[in-house]
């Protein structure tokens, strides 16, 4: 087994950085940067990693269908959202002191700016957060198979982000953002997982990987969903700097609960494919980018998608 190199996979667990987009928009993706930061890879050694993703939650979706707000009487006794664009930035720090364990600290920071219209309104409300998010620290075990290339995975997310966050501008402007769309969700969640990666042959390898998140409290009557993330990747290691890659990024949340939880218009079931490259600078620094699209999006109640995602980012090993 060759040791492995940066390869990015699924999850989120931007999801890892954040979760994926649901109720009210709550931002992220399903994108996992690379094996090495998740966690696969062999070796020894401290490694870093910035990620910059970018997407416009501006389709509105019931079901599995696009909805036309055009076709929406206001005003409404329903909230009509606009759109969210995300700007998400997330810094990773893992080491591993043994080829068997390994910790990952991720912190992510969120700039997005929100619109909509809320039931009763005729006009547009805004709002443009900028901040930390929820810390997540998350170890593993590799030392399951000779080839240490199956692992388990086991963290917590911190409740750092915040959580009181107001409209700016409009009709709304002074109200609470719904909790969906707060950086942090003020609650502590347990991380856990399982993955596996191996070669195909000498020019090609593959990866799977499982997550849940499940949060362990509420905070200030509001408590997220729980949120499943199946990840399969492949790439093609045939050519000297360059690596394809391609995934399938699925994820599932639940509903949230709590009397400031909007229960009608949260949880999804969300597929993604996300064809990418990674290029070897050096033996230490290699960047990586992605193209991630909908393939299938069955969201409950009201809420916005992203058509795409744009993710870039830079690893190194020290």
């Amino acid at each position: 087994m060759r040791k492995i190199s940066v390869a990015v996979l699924a999850a989120a667990v931007c999801s890892s950085a954040a979760p994926v987009a649901f109720a009210c928009s709550s931002c992220g993706c399903t994108l996992s940067s690379d094996w090495a930061s998740q966690g696969y890879a062999a070796g020894e050694g401290l490694r870093v990693v910035f990620r910059y993703d970018y997407f416009n939650q501006d389709e509105l979706r019931s079901g599995t269908h696009a909805v036309d707000r055009s076709s929406i009487s206001i005003p409404t006794d329903q909230e009509v959202q606009q759109s969210t664009v995300n700007h998400n930035y997330s810094f990773a720090l893992d080491y591993s002191p043994n080829a068997n364990w390994g910790v990952n600290v991720l912190a992510p920071y969120f700039d997005r700016f929100h619109s909509t219209i809320a039931p009763g309104d005729t006009d547009i409300s805004t709002s443009h957060t900028t901040s930390i998010g929820d810390v997540r620290i998350v170890g593993r075990y590799q030392g399951l198979t000779g080839a240490h290339n199956l692992g388990v995975q086991l963290g917590i997310k911190l409740p750092t982000g915040s959580y009181n966050n107001n409209f700016s501008t409009g009709p709304q402007a002074g109200t609470p953002l719904d909790r969906g769309l707060q950086p942090g969700t003020g609650t502590t969640d347990l991380i856990a997982g399982v993955y596996y990666f191996d070669d195909l042959s000498r020019d090609w390898g593959y990866f799977a990987q499982a997550l849940v998140q499940q949060p362990l409290n509420s905070k200030d009557e509001f408590k997220p969903g729980t949120g499943l993330n199946i990840n399969l990747g492949i790439r093609y290691m045939g050519f000297e700097k360059i690596t394809p890659h391609v995934q399938l990024n699925g994820r599932v949340e639940g509903r949230e609960s709590g009397q400031n939880a909007d229960v009608d218009n949260s949880g999804a079931t969300l597929v993604y494919l996300s064809p990418g490259v990674t290029v070897s600078v050096s033996h230490r620094l290699q960047l990586f980018g992605f193209f991630q699209v909908p393939v299938y999006q069955r969201v409950n109640g009201l809420q916005l998608e992203p058509r795409f995602t744009i993710s870039a980012g830079v690893y190194y090993s020290l």
